[in-house]
């Protein structure tokens, strides 16, 4: 099977791409970026020329869309960025699609769940009226949309992938980078950080993250959509006091709030139908995956 990763030097698809190898599959990835690979293409998924000169070199039997602006903060910041490049980059991969008809999986976030309180099964979204509560999660529900609609008209297969936290080395540190990544680093450094209270969250280590995304290779169900998080519901101060506790360190340079009005209160997913149908495994208990986690920080940062 010859697979393609767009976005592939992300946090995601560089171990997506790692796993797929392992698993014997011939693997090609883009991204916007100078890299050196046999395999690689560079390429920007919102530059429909680009795109169009990637897929006449070669044809490829799946395709993986991971190629994204990433984060709430990061899409009102550079909305522009955002627009263009989740759109624009999906509409170009969906004409694709209908045109060299591939499979395609799409990683969707779980904010296009927005402000729905209560468990997070994958049909909430079609059958209550939901409002996303940033640009981001605006994108990712209008991706999702063009895809069911390209579905509907075109005789093209596409499974759909919400991913829940996904934390864990291989995540560099930014401003807009996760919860976990930000804490950790901040952590390391005695840098000050915020932590909202009264938010909830599934969230779900990288290697549970990659082997379930990988999973779709062998489990491929057209027209699906999946809930990839983690078995363990908690807190975003769980995070931060495991971080702490690990790193042997006082919450003096926390500050706690209790509102975040970009972001959803809670996310508390039903993984269930992933279990069943892609053989998802959340083998990672999430004290584990944060030590884990601070000790790969520690062998990049310190």
């Amino acid at each position: 099977m010859k697979i393609l990763i767009t976005g592939g030097l992300g946090t995601i698809g560089s171990q997506l791409l790692s796993e797929l190898r392992s698993r014997n599959f011939e693997v090609w990835f883009c991204d916007k970026y100078n890299y050196h690979d046999n395999n690689y293409f560079k390429c920007d998924v919102s530059e429909y020329r680009q795109v169009e000169k990637m897929f006449q070199k070669q044809k490829f039997d799946l395709v993986y869309h991971l190629a994204a602006e990433f984060g709430r903060w990061n899409g009102e910041e550079f909305y522009e960025t955002l627009w263009k490049s989740n759109v624009i980059g999906t509409k170009n991969i969906i004409k694709m699609q209908i045109k060299h008809k591939f499979k395609l999986v799409f990683t969707s976030t779980s904010e296009v769940y927005g402000n729905h309180s209560g468990i997070m099964t994958e049909d909430i979204p079609m059958k209550f009226p939901i409002r996303q509560l940033n640009d981001y999660a605006i994108t990712k529900w209008v991706n999702e949309q063009q895809i069911m609609n390209s579905e509907d008209l075109h005789d093209i297969e596409t499974v759909r992938l919400r991913l829940f936290n996904a934390y864990g080395p291989g995540e560099y540190y930014s401003k807009y980078r996760s919860a976990v990544c930000l804490f950790i680093y901040k952590a390391l450094h005695d840098l000050p950080y915020t932590v909202y209270l009264n938010h909830n969250r599934s969230s779900c280590y990288i290697t549970d993250t990659i082997n379930a995304i990988s999973n779709v290779t062998e489990y491929f169900h057209p027209g699906e959509v999946y809930n990839i998080s983690g078995d363990e519901y908690h807190d975003i101060k769980t995070l931060s006091d495991m971080i702490l506790d690990y790193l042997g360190k006082t919450d003096d340079l926390v500050e706690y709030l209790s509102e975040d009005f970009h972001n959803v209160n809670d996310k508390k997913a039903d993984n269930s139908k992933a279990k069943r149908e892609l053989n998802h495994i959340c083998k990672t208990p999430l004290k584990e995956g944060i030590k884990k986690t601070i000790e790969w920080q520690k062998s990049i940062y310190v």
